[in-house]
């Protein structure tokens, strides 16, 4: 039979594991095809709660418990409870789970139906219908929570899951796998590895679906959300969604045009100097293209990378798509004049510039390029090989 474990970190937690472990082991006898087990990872806390749990485990067998020999913070928690329940070659799934009973137990089984179902992570969600929070939680700690799920969602441009920050998960062995060996930063000790966990797994593109449930408010002990909470999850966000951007393939694309047309223009007053106008004019496009096609090779499509022994036959198509993109541009501001006409749209009074419609089709013109140089570059320059696991 398949296991699952409740993974449940503590410090100063005795009260609370006197109360969740035997609701725990209630809930546990209505889950039919799994094996289920707790396992407490509890940071030497001085309240000595892991000798209650050592109680609990002399008389159940699913009850476990592992001992760190000094304060690991949440995430560190976490992490050496999922690598101890998955020595266990049986283990499928680990469960999240708060010891002061903030997380509604009977959900469990509606988690493992999901995991059943074919779903690689399930999250407990406030935020979707069914959901809630508790209506007495201060001004304070729902500006957290719902403001802070608002950012998140912005700043990585994803709204399919409406709770990031959420500690109430059900994890399969092939996630933890996959998003386990690039959680061992500093920074994933404490309460951002819940973002960056998710995060990881998002973009891996395993399948993920929350589940509802009600959040409720510890009654015994203190929340030991810091203020250090709000900084580190920022820092994160705007870190990785920043690297994120910049490695953005569309993005350096851009910036590589801007770069090649900023050295189109110094390199035509650099040509001037020495060439007729015309030919200034020439020569400063076929700068620009050559800067544009080094940084297009060693930086936008650097990935695939073209070797010097290429250069002659891939330089090449890299002309004719620039001289394609030309056209572009030539034919579509011809259309524009013949089918529509040149007329005046409005003035710039302080500058004394008219803008009339020559100018909508240069913008046309040069979106219309720019989509064509991509497509010519990504799919044909600079094509993704068979063996390329992109």
């Amino acid at each position: 039979m398949k296991k699952a474990f409740v993974i449940i970190p503590t410090y100063n937690e005795r009260e609370n594991i006197l109360k969740v472990v035997p609701i725990l082991l209630d809930v546990f006898k209505q889950v039919k095809n799994w094996e289920m087990n707790i396992l407490v990872v509890d940071d030497s806390s001085p309240d000595k709660t892991a000798e209650v749990v050592e109680d609990f485990a002399k008389k159940h067998k699913q009850v476990h418990l592992l001992l760190n020999k000094r304060k690991q913070g949440l995430g560190g928690a976490y992490l050496k409870g999922m690598a101890k329940a998955f020595e266990d070659k049986d283990t499928e799934v680990v469960f999240e789970f708060d010891a002061d009973l903030s997380h509604d137990p009977t959900k469990i089984p509606i988690f493992l139906k999901k995991i059943d179902e074919g779903y690689d992570m399930v999250l407990g969600s406030r935020y979707i219908p069914g959901g809630g929070i508790p209506d007495n939680w201060g001004l304070h700690r729902k500006f957290l929570s719902v403001v802070g799920n608002i950012v998140i969602m912005s700043v990585l441009t994803n709204f399919t899951i409406r709770d990031w920050t959420g500690g109430y998960r059900a994890i399969t062995r092939k996630v933890y796998e996959a998003v386990e060996p690039e959680m061992h930063d500093e920074k994933f000790t404490g309460y951002t590895f819940q973002i960056g966990f998710l995060h990881k797994s998002v973009k891996k593109g395993f399948k993920i679906v929350e589940v509802p449930f009600r959040f409720v408010d510890r009654t015994i002990g203190v929340s030991k959300l810091g203020n250090e909470y709000i900084k580190n999850n920022l820092i994160y966000l705007f870190k990785v969604r920043g690297k994120e951007v910049a490695d953005n393939r569309i993005f350096k694309f851009v910036v590589t045009g801007g770069i090649g047309a900023l050295v189109q223009l110094l390199s035509l007053i650099l040509w001037r100097q020495i060439l007729p106008y015309e030919a200034a004019i020439f020569a400063s496009i076929e700068t620009a293209i050559v800067s544009n096609f080094l940084f297009s090779n060693f930086w936008t499509f650097a990935d695939r990378k073209v070797g010097f022994s290429q250069y002659p036959s891939k330089f090449i198509q890299f002309n004719l798509a620039s001289a394609g993109s030309i056209v572009i541009q030539l034919v579509i501001a011809t259309l524009g004049k013949n089918l529509i006409g040149l007329f005046e749209l409005f003035r710039l009074p302080l500058v004394h510039i008219s803008i009339d419609t020559g100018m909508i089709y240069a913008v046309v013109g040069i979106l219309v390029g720019m989509f064509w140089n991509f497509f010519a570059y990504s799919k044909i320059i600079w094509k993704k090989s068979k063996e390329s696991h992109e």
